[in-house]
């Protein structure tokens, strides 16, 4: 890579560290810091929002996607934007009303406080484990771009994301998320995929070259589509760091079209990625390690200055996807464990304080994790089976729902991360079975329950009642 193009990513990093410093300003408050005030317009939400659901993996994984299967390479990010889809059309509404700030809040405002901390600890280990495998990207690339020590990579790109993520909160998480979705937009819309159709010779001869299989939208079989839509479709209607973006419109008609017009970005972001591949499949028919997809034909195809700013908005989306995560994981550790049971009477200066320390701390960790690891992709699958199989169904009945009672929902949550754990060590980690049994425990733990609680609830009414004609 040439000296302009490292020039580029090193001005891009000193924009995202002058932001970090300005919105320390504006995080005057908890809310502020994790919320960005509840204030943000259709524009800034869509923005932040699709930034943090098309991470590092959604850009990389689908040109090797594409590379590998084509056209199908397209229902990993679909099935992201179509758990967004879902949850602005069918939940946002309702959840809106609570303002609350983590989904286990509003999961402890309708069983029991239990429920609410198990719900804390899962999604947290959940979000952590995702802004690790943002570290290692990250890492890895600045690795392949600079020529510096992975472990020196991973400090310097999660030391930049943990710099202005714990300055600013959410409102530097916020401004960075425009640029980067600005950034993510120009660099894969208007310069990767036109460029690379280009050197392809033109989609006609791109058709034309590619087997029939690239073409086809089931050639990554039926299984893995299904696996798609368990972990990533269920697991965004659930996540914290979704939450924490809707929880910052301005309001729930802003959050509602913010997250169908987002839903619908995945999407095309999915078919634009899709097509990278299938070019790269076309330009470069022998690559070794089809992870690199991206990159490589980045460096093959753009010219310098151009090759620069594509590369920035890989690690653009990667940045957007960490400072997320660990700032929703630090919410959940602070909100719903720290001030729920340790900390109850804390001033909001205190806890805003707190709410820095913790942030400090989750990313020190995610760092220490990421270069620890160097690989978290299955232990990403874990975490997200477990918030698709153990949350998920507590969460859909909550609403649809109304004889569900709070023992009910605590031991749902309970018996569903036991079944889902124990499916995973039996069947293995990249199982997708796990996660149905743990939905099915779900359904059967909690609807059980509650028709018991509600039976003998209202034997014990008639009892008393009869007890009282006779006296």
């Amino acid at each position: 890579m040439g000296t302009l193009d490292t020039v580029i990513i090193f001005l891009y990093f000193a924009i995202l560290i002058g932001v970090g410093i300005i919105g320390s300003t504006k995080a005057k408050t908890t809310e502020d810091f994790a919320l960005a005030g509840r204030n943000l317009g259709l524009f800034m939400y869509l923005g932040c929002l699709s930034a943090v659901i098309l991470g590092g993996a959604s850009t990389i994984g689908t040109a090797k996607l594409g590379y590998e299967f084509g056209l199908s390479g397209i229902w990993f990010v679909s099935m992201i934007g179509l758990g967004i889809i879902v949850l602005g059309t069918f939940f946002i509404k309702k959840i809106a009303k609570y303002k609350v700030t983590t989904i286990s809040e509003l999961l402890g405002k309708k069983y029991k406080s239990e429920a609410r901390l198990i719900t804390a600890i899962v999604a947290s280990i959940y979000t952590l484990m995702v802004a690790v495998t943002q570290v290692i990207g990250m890492g890895t690339i600045i690795n392949v771009l600079l020529g510096w020590n992975l472990t020196t990579s991973m400090f310097v790109g999660g030391g930049i994301v943990l710099f202005y993520t714990i300055l600013g909160g959410m409102w530097s998480v916020t401004v960075t998320d425009i640029i980067q979705f600005v950034v993510m937009t120009v660099g894969i819309f208007a310069i990767m995929l036109p460029m690379s159709i280009a050197k392809a010779d033109g989609i006609g001869s791109l058709i034309s070259k590619l087997p029939e299989s690239h073409l086809s939208l089931t050639s990554i079989g039926y299984a893995q589509i299904f696996q798609y839509f368990l972990l990533y479709t269920l697991g965004m209607v659930v996540s914290q760091d979704i939450w924490q973006r809707v929880f910052t419109a301005k309001s729930p008609s802003i959050a509602r079209k913010g997250s169908l017009y987002a839903g619908i970005y995945s999407i095309a972001y999915a078919l634009a990625g899709s097509i990278i591949g299938m070019c790269a499949f076309v330009i470069l028919p022998n690559m070794g390690d089809t992870q690199n997809t991206f990159a490589t034909l980045a460096l093959n195809i753009l010219p310098a200055g151009i090759l620069g700013l594509v590369l920035a908005s890989v690690i653009s989306a990667l940045m957007s996807t960490a400072s997320g995560t660990l700032l929703a994981s630090s919410t959940l550790i602070t909100n719903d464990i720290l001030r729920q049971y340790f900390m109850k009477d804390i001033s909001d200066k205190k806890f805003l304080v707190l709410s820095r320390v913790t942030t400090l701390c989750v990313g020190l960790l995610a760092i220490s994790f990421a270069v620890w690891i160097q690989d978290v992709l299955v232990a990403l699958d874990v975490a997200y089976a477990i918030l698709s199989g153990a949350i998920f169904v507590p969460f859909l009945l909550m609403f649809f729902w109304k004889k569900a009672t709070p023992n009910a929902g605590f031991y749902s949550i309970l018996a569903s991360t036991i079944v889902v754990i124990g499916g995973l060590l039996i069947e293995g980690l990249a199982s997708t079975n796990p996660i149905m049994y743990g939905i099915a425990t779900g359904f059967v733990v909690l609807i059980g329950i509650s028709l018991i609680t509600n039976y003998r609830n209202k034997e014990s009414l008639v009892t008393s009642l009869g007890d009282t004609k006779q006296g």
